[in-house]
């Protein structure tokens, strides 16, 4: 493997969804930066690297994003092996875009390694699927963090037809169940909080939009987790029954 930038997505947690092309890049590499949510489990696939923590996380003391560009330059510049390795998917809600372009804009190589994320894992752990035939024709990934706090067009979410999967959603909660219902979606419209994707701990509650801040409360939901929104995150009963008129 030559001298470049890996942006590898680590997936939700679960190391055994790690890919083998993740595995490859971590087997080869001499520098791995590893964000806060990453499995450290998974660098038993480089137990020759130099590891360091640059985590990024909502609420907490985070590596500024100019620093980890800054490492990511000098170490493929020294002619290193360097893997970037990121919780998820590089590429959703991972910064894996911004970071590509940056290195690229410097001349170093990049590739980008898919990662499973969050909100598929969590869902099909709790045998949700986002999309299904008859029921949910798509599925809208979004996060209700911005980086300049602007508000998402939930209007527009809510007349989606899709199943939407929210990231970074917790602090929220209030603010997405009054906007979506603004926007049309009935207060009984199905909702699963999955915290800890596909890890042992991970922890579902089931609830609709007009009871999911009380219902999350008393739940005493935390981040990291997502927030599955539609038919698809109805009881299993139901779902059996969706699927029989399919």
């Amino acid at each position: 493997m030559s001298a470049k930038v890996w942006l590898v997505g680590a997936g939700p947690g679960d190391p055994e969804l790690l890919t083998l092309k993740a595995v490859r890049a971590l087997g080869e590499a001499e520098v791995v930066l590893i964000d806060d949510l990453v499995n450290h489990a998974v660098l038993a696939h480089c137990p020759g690297a130099r590891v360091i923590a640059v985590g990024k996380r909502g609420g907490c003391r985070s590596t500024p994003q100019a620093f980890i560009h800054r490492l990511m330059l000098r170490y493929a510049r020294q002619g290193r092996c360097v893997v970037r390795l990121k919780g998820g998917d590089p590429c959703i809600f991972g910064r894996g875009g911004e970071e590509a372009q940056w290195l690229k804009e410097r001349g170093i190589e990049v590739e980008l390694v898919n990662g499973i994320t969050a909100g598929l894992a969590g869902a099909t752990r709790c045998e949700i699927p986002l999309t299904l035939r008859g029921v949910a024709r798509g599925v809208t990934l979004v996060t209700a963090h911005t980086q300049d706090d602007s508000r998402l067009n939930w209007q527009a979410l809510a007349q989606s037809g899709t199943t939407l999967v929210i990231y970074m959603g917790v602090a929220k909660l209030a603010e997405i169940a009054g906007q979506l219902r603004e926007g049309g979606l009935a207060a009984d419209t199905p909702v699963a909080m999955i915290e800890n994707a596909s890890l042992p701990e991970q922890r579902e509650c089931r609830s609709d939009l007009a009871g999911m801040e009380r219902d999350a409360q008393r739940f005493a939901l935390k981040s990291p987790a997502i927030l599955v929104i539609g038919a698809v995150a109805a009881t299993a009963s139901a779902l059996e029954a969706c699927v029989g008129q399919a």
